[in-house]
Parts: structure tokens; sequence; C-alpha cells
């Protein structure tokens, strides 16, 4: 009997503890899609969210500034076609994303086009607006 209520309250901490990480998307404008290209410095496989960083060169000065775009979860992730080695530091991509409504560099990646020419999703919350 000990063991049982062990396991439940082992369970109800792990899920209390999912629930508290989990946050809104509506930092995001789902009105724009945008376009960035660059060079990938970090793919991170992790739960809560997969994050995918790109360098990407800035029309005006030509530095490599970095972009950060947030995924779902790695279960979700796979379901768009994503992997933990689907890309790597120094790989060439193209990302459509939400951007960011505060105007900071990023936001919701909603598809890539990854070295090998697929176009991966996100399997996001909501789908992109029509093109």
């Amino acid at each position: 009997m000990k063991l049982k209520v062990l396991v439940v309250v082992a369970f109800a901490a792990f899920g209390a503890v999912q629930a508290s990480a989990h946050h809104s998307f509506a930092m995001f404008d789902p009105e724009k899609l945008l376009t960035q290209t660059g060079t990938v410095k970090e793919f991170e496989w992790t739960n809560p969210h997969v994050w995918l960083h790109v360098m990407v060169p800035d029309a005006g000065t030509g530095k490599s500034l970095e972009y950060s775009f947030e995924m779902q979860a790695v279960p979700q992730a796979m379901s768009g076609g994503w992997r933990a080695d689907t890309v790597k530091p120094g790989d060439k991509v193209s990302v459509e994303y939400h951007p960011l409504r505060d105007g900071s560099r990023g936001g919701e990646l909603v598809a890539a086009t990854v070295p090998d020419g697929r176009r991966l999703g996100s399997s996001a919350t909501r789908p992109a607006p029509p093109k």
C-alpha cells in the first residue's frame, strides 16, 4: 500500500513540474510569417521545448546576429520530421517563423528547410497564415 501511495505522489509531483514549465505562445505574432536564412549555431534537443539557434548575417552591417527559434517538445518535433541529429552547428538552414512581438531576434519556428533540402515543420500549436 505504501508503494502505491509513493508512486501516485511521484507522478503528481512530476506532472506539477511539467505544468509549471509550460508557457503560452502569446509572445509570438501569429499574423506575421517571416523567413531568415543562416548558419546553425546550436540545436537544443530538449524538453520542454526544442530550440534552434541560427546566426543570420545582418543586411546593414554584414555582422552575424543570433536568432533563437522555439519549437515544440521533442515528441511534437519528431512528428514534424525532426530528429536530434537533423542539423548540427555549421549547417545552412532557412527558417519560417512567427516573430516575437517585442521585436527581439527570433520567434516560433513554423518550418525550416534543412541542408538535405527537406522542409520540416514544427507541429506547431496553430497553422501558419496563408501566403
